[in-house]
C-alpha cells in the first residue's frame, strides 16, 4: 500500500486557512483524479476541492466544521487500492470506520514546532545560542513579509508564522507592527473596534499586498454609450423569452477581451523579483477576466475564462450564474483563479469616477463610473449623450503610460462602435 497525503490547497493568492464544510467521499470509497473530494469554506466562498490523485480514501484526519491551514494534511489516500474487503488500516484505525466524533469547536492539532517556530516565541537565550553556533539559519518567510519587516525594523525571529510549516507571511508582520505601535493591550470591547469578517480580512490582505508590492498608475477616458445602447436594445428585442439579456458588463467584458488580444502585455502576469534578471512576463493562454461583485461582507471576483471565444448570449448566461453563486458564496474554485484583468463597475449608484486597486497577480483593472447625461460636441454640434468615465489601473512593471492610453483608446473605439456578436 502506497499512502498519499491529501493537503489543504491554496485557493486564490491570499488564502491562509479554511473550514471543512463536508466530505464528498467516505472512508473506503474509490476516488478518481479530478473528482470532487470535499468542500471547503475559504474567506471568499465555499469551493469544491478535487482529488489530485486517484486512489482509495483510507483515513480522514479533518472533521466537518474544523479549520486547517494551507498545506495541512487532512486525509490519506491509498494510490494502489485493493478490494474493499481487504482495505488495510492506517495508524491502527480500521479504514472502514469513520474517525471518532470531534467537537465543532476543536481544531486540528498543529505539527510539532520547528526550531524557527520555537525561536519565534521569544526564547532569546536559545536564539543567541543558536546564532552563535550557526544553527539559526534563514527564517521561513515570504519575500513581501521580509521586505515589510525590514522597513519597520521587525525581527522575524520573534514572529510566529501562520503559513505552511510556520512560514512568516505578510499578515503576520502586519500584526507584529500593529502590536508594536499599540499603546497597550486593549481589547476590542474596550477600544470599541469591531472584528473583521473572514472575507473582509481576505480583502484587506489582498489590497494591502497590492498597494505594498505593485507599482500602479492610472489613465482615464470618457466613453459614449449611445451606440452600445442602440445595439443592446436591438439584441434584447430579438431574444426569445427566458434567454438572459446581455448587460452593459457583458459588452464591456467582451470589449476588454477583444482589446487584450491586441495588447498581450496587459494579458500577462509579472513573475519574479524586479531586481533579478530572471524577472519576466507570463502570458495568458486566453483572456481571463474577473468581474468585481459586491456581496454583503465584502467583494468577490468571479473569473470568466476564454472570454474571446464567447458570444454575448453565452457570456450573459455565465455572468448571471456566476453572480448568483457569488451572492450565495458558492463560487467554484476555477472561478476564483486565473484572471489577468478585472472589471469593476459600481453601476448607477456609483461615483462619476473612481480608481480601483489591482488584484494581484493580475496586471490591470478597469473602473467604470456611473452613466450620466453630458453635453458633448458631435461633428461641431452640441448634443446630450450618455457618458461614463473609464479609469484603467495598470501594473507599471508590465506596461507604461503610452501603452495603457492606447489600450483604453482601443477599448473605447470598440464600445462606441456597433461590431457586436
Amino acid at each position: 500500500m502506497a499512502l498519499v497525503a491529501v493537503e489543504i490547497p491554496k485557493v486564490g493568492l491570499v488564502m491562509e486557512n479554511a473550514r471543512l464544510v463536508r466530505w464528498l467521499k467516505n472512508v473506503g470509497d474509490l476516488v478518481q483524479q479530478g473528482e470532487p473530494l470535499l468542500e471547503l469554506e475559504t474567506e471568499k466562498s465555499v469551493v469544491e476541492i478535487e482529488a489530485t490523485q486517484s486512489g482509495r480514501l483510507v483515513e480522514i484526519l479533518l472533521q466537518v466544521d474544523q479549520e486547517a491551514q494551507v498545506g495541512d494534511q487532512i486525509a490519506w489516500l491509498d494510490d494502489e487500492p485493493v478490494a474493499m474487503a481487504a482495505v488495510p488500516s492506517v495508524s491502527g484505525i480500521p479504514a472502514t470506520a469513520s474517525a471518532p466524533p470531534v467537537s465543532p469547536t476543536s481544531t486540528v492539532s498543529p505539527p510539532a514546532a520547528s526550531p524557527a517556530r520555537a525561536f519565534a516565541r521569544g526564547d532569546e537565550d536559545l536564539i543567541a545560542a543558536a546564532a552563535m553556533q550557526g544553527k539559526l539559519g534563514r527564517i521561513r518567510s515570504s519575500p513581501v513579509a521580509r521586505r515589510l519587516a525590514a522597513q519597520h525594523v521587525v525581527d522575524l525571529r520573534r514572529i510566529a508564522g501562520t503559513g505552511p510549516r510556520g512560514r512568516v507571511q505578510l499578515i503576520d508582520v502586519q500584526r507584529a507592527i500593529e502590536a508594536q505601535s499599540a499603546p497597550g493591550a486593549v481589547g476590542s470591547a474596550v477600544s470599541g473596534t469591531h472584528p473583521l469578517s473572514r472575507m473582509r480580512r481576505a480583502v484587506a490582505r489582498s489590497m494591502t499586498l497590492s498597494n505594498a508590492t505593485v507599482p500602479q498608475f492610472f489613465v482615464e477616458r470618457a466613453v459614449d454609450w449611445t451606440a452600445l445602447q442602440a445595439v443592446r436594445a436591438k439584441i434584447v428585442a430579438e431574444l426569445p423569452p427566458g434567454v438572459p439579456r446581455p448587460s452593459v458588463n457583458d459588452f464591456l467584458l467582451q470589449g476588454i477581451a477583444r482589446t487584450l488580444l491586441s495588447f498581450p502585455e496587459l494579458n500577462a502576469t509579472f513573475s519574479g523579483d524586479a531586481n533579478s534578471p530572471d524577472a519576466g512576463l507570463v502570458p495568458a493562454s486566453g483572456t481571463h477576466i474577473g468581474l468585481v461583485v459586491a456581496v454583503e461582507s465584502g467583494l468577490l471576483v468571479p473569473v470568466f475564462h476564454d472570454v474571446e471565444q464567447l458570444g454575448l448570449a453565452e457570456l450573459a448566461h455565465r455572468r448571471r450564474e456566476a453572480v448568483a453563486r457569488a451572492l450565495k458564496g458558492r463560487l467554484k474554485r476555477e472561478e476564483l483563479e486565473g484572471a489577468t484583468f478585472s472589471l469593476s463597475n459600481l453601476g448607477p449608484r456609483g461615483p462619476d469616477r473612481f480608481t480601483a486597486l489591482i488584484n494581484p497577480p493580475q496586471s490591470a483593472i478597469l473602473a467604470v463610473g456611473r452613466q450620466r447625461d453630458c453635453v458633448v460636441a458631435v461633428n461641431g454640434n452640441l448634443q446630450v449623450r450618455p457618458v461614463s468615465q473609464l479609469t484603467l489601473t495598470v501594473d507599471h512593471r508590465v506596461a507604461d503610460g503610452r501603452l495603457a492610453a492606447d489600450f483604453l483608446a482601443a477599448l473605447v473605439e470598440i464600445v462606441e462602435g456597433d461590431a457586436w456578436r
